[in-house]
């Protein structure tokens, strides 16, 4: 498939007599970008919105970045939602960057304003979001551990602290990459050990384990077992809805949630940064409801 094809659009598709020349074009690019939600979620807002707007998927290969943004700025593509393998690449190419974006290094939302390409991030402050809005959790003044220190888990560190944690612990294979992730919390961030979840308020599964297609069990960094009664347990992973990692720790007694709040609400931010119109976050998640943990 050539460089920016559409790719399928997941979910209920835009009927094309909706469409005309003045419709006002949103995409997200990623290698894979088929299996996408973030269409279906930018679709349902902006359908609730009662605007004229639309959301497609592209396809770009990694290495394709620097022409997928020259397209953009050509073809007056309003906003790119970005996501595996380009997240890096983008916040080196666009042409500002928010504070947040800065000190992460990476980019997942892309403006464009008459040719001039902002970037952010909405990941960490969308996990923060729905940690409040779908478990009443509000991360200040608690302890936290990540398991992690790749990107996802980056921008959960800073968020968490952004947020008040008073304590946000890293937890990961290799220590020099974890000391790295733990950094972006300042202060209140520091590298540990996994039988540190114990005493945590939240733990959040910040890696792929347990994504459909992946290794499981193998692959845990924290033993479940050390997770119970009292603990708010996230995993980034949507799919499957309930991973075998949090099903464990369900079944001893930990509330668990999956990673389509944080889908859902970095989505809405982006928008919210897109429209200037509050995002219709409720429509949102009803378009992915079925994917909710059981």
């Amino acid at each position: 498939m050539p460089v920016g094809a559409p790719s399928q659009l997941p979910g209920d598709p835009v009927r094309a007599a909706d469409l005309s020349a003045a419709t006002t074009v949103v995409g997200v690019i990623g290698d894979p970008v088929a299996h996408s939600l973030s269409p279906r979620l930018h679709n349902a807002a902006f359908a609730e919105l009662g605007i004229d707007w639309v959301s497609v998927g592209f396809r770009v290969p990694e290495g394709s970045a620097p022409e997928a943004l020259v397209g953009a700025r050509a073809l007056g593509i309003r906003g790119l939602s970005v996501t595996m393998p380009h997240k890096s690449s983008v916040a080196a190419l666009v042409d500002r960057r928010s504070a947040l974006a800065e000190r992460l290094g990476a980019v997942n939302c892309v403006s464009n304003l008459d040719g001039v390409l902002a970037g952010d991030s909405t990941d960490g402050p969308g996990l923060v979001a729905a940690l409040r809005r779908d478990a009443g959790f509000d991360p200040a003044g608690t302890i936290c551990l990540v398991i992690g220190a790749g990107g996802a888990a980056r921008g959960v560190v800073a968020a968490l602290a952004d947020a008040g944690a008073a304590e946000v612990v890293v937890v990961n294979r290799t220590r020099t990459r974890g000391e790295e992730a733990a950094a972006l919390a300042g202060p209140v961030g520091r590298v540990g050990e996994p039988e540190e979840s114990t005493r945590c308020d939240l733990v959040v599964n910040a890696t792929p384990a347990g994504m459909a297609g992946t290794a499981g069990t193998a692959a845990w960094a924290l033993d479940p077992a050390l997770l119970g009664p009292g603990q708010l347990v996230v995993d980034l992973v949507y799919h499957p809805a309930v991973t075998p990692w949090l099903g464990a720790a369900r079944d001893r007694g930990a509330r668990v949630r999956n990673g389509l709040g944080m889908l859902v609400h970095q989505a809405a931010l982006q928008v919210e940064w897109w429209t200037g119109h509050e995002a219709p976050v409720e429509a949102m998640w009803r378009s992915v409801s079925e994917m909710t943990p059981g």
